[in-house]
């Protein structure tokens, strides 16, 4: 099977190389957003994906627009059975999706018709869902709306971050993602549409996303740290907090408190323990480390 691959970050080059290593594909092209200025000195940087294709002799192409005739010549010409998108990262016009024989299928990983958008995995957790999943699915114009392909359930516990989360979507939605593509081009396997008036939708997130309010439960408010962490990060006043648990301390909500040198924030319930945070201007730190210069926060409020 010739497949060729729509995918960006580091995300998507895990399922690139998983496909790569399969001997019964041909990846005979990789689509990939351009080149972008990265860090302080903005270095113009190249993807993932775009340097895992390079490293195996794999065409890239980085088109600007989409419907650009040339992009779209370009596309016809490596005459590929299936085109596959992983966080690809813009909505791909039907006129693309409709070019390989076998259609366009995509790993999106939330259950579907849950969380359609790009921050599903982030948005599940902050939301205190206890389940998610991995959906493969067929893309039709709309934004995760075509009929699903294959579908597996992950549990999100107490202590899921959305950093084990997508290494756990990783491990069980390459080998997925695989077999998958093998059943449907025997025609084993039968797209079944998503009910659509269950569908909920994420957003993009922002920095104003992680923003923490105190007044709310310590359990959403706990799930909030994990799920944005590490981007867009959550935050009170002019400080990152990377990691928390929930304790049996009462405290007023946004009240801090130093006990046994430890540092509780209170909430709406129970206070939560900070046990991994960082001050502005400051490296990050566990708990311990910042409470020896920050004496003074004991007692005040963070509302």
């Amino acid at each position: 099977m010739k497949i060729i691959f729509f995918g960006t970050p580091a995300f998507s080059a895990h399922f690139l190389a998983g496909l790569i290593a399969e001997p019964s594909f041909e990846i005979v092209g990789v689509v990939c957003q351009p080149d972008e200025p990265q860090g302080r000195k903005k270095i113009l940087t190249a993807p993932p994906t775009k340097l895992l294709a390079a490293a195996n002799d794999i065409i890239v192409l980085q088109p600007t627009k989409l419907k650009d005739p040339l992009f779209i010549e370009a596309l016809t010409e490596l005459k590929a059975d299936a085109y596959v998108v992983v966080a690809y990262g813009r909505i791909i016009p039907q006129i693309i999706l409709d070019l390989p024989k076998l259609g366009t299928i995509n790993v999106h990983p939330s259950l579907l018709p849950k969380y359609r958008g790009p921050s599903p995995m982030q948005s599940a957790i902050a939301a205190g869902e206890t389940q998610t999943g991995i959906s493969i699915m067929l893309l039709d114009a709309l934004m995760d709306h075509g009929p699903i392909l294959a579908q597996t359930k992950l549990d999100i516990t107490s202590t899921t971050t959305s950093e084990s989360l997508m290494a756990e979507v990783v491990d069980i939605g390459v080998p997925l993602l695989i077999a998958t593509l093998k059943k449907f081009a025997e025609d084993e396997i039968k797209p079944i549409e998503q009910d659509h008036t269950l569908a909920t939708i994420c957003s993009l997130l922002s920095r104003a996303d992680g923003i923490i309010d105190w007044t709310q439960p310590a359990a959403l408010i706990d799930a909030k740290i994990r799920g944005l962490n590490p981007w867009p990060g959550t935050s009170s006043h002019d400080l990152k907090i990377f990691s928390s648990l929930i304790s049996d301390q009462t405290l007023p909500a946004g009240q801090v408190a130093i006990i046994d040198n430890k540092l509780f924030i209170g909430t709406i319930t129970t206070a939560l323990q900070i046990l991994e945070l960082q001050p502005a201007a400051g490296k990050r730190m566990p708990a311990a480390a910042f409470i020896a210069g920050h004496h003074d926060l004991n007692g005040t409020s963070l509302l």
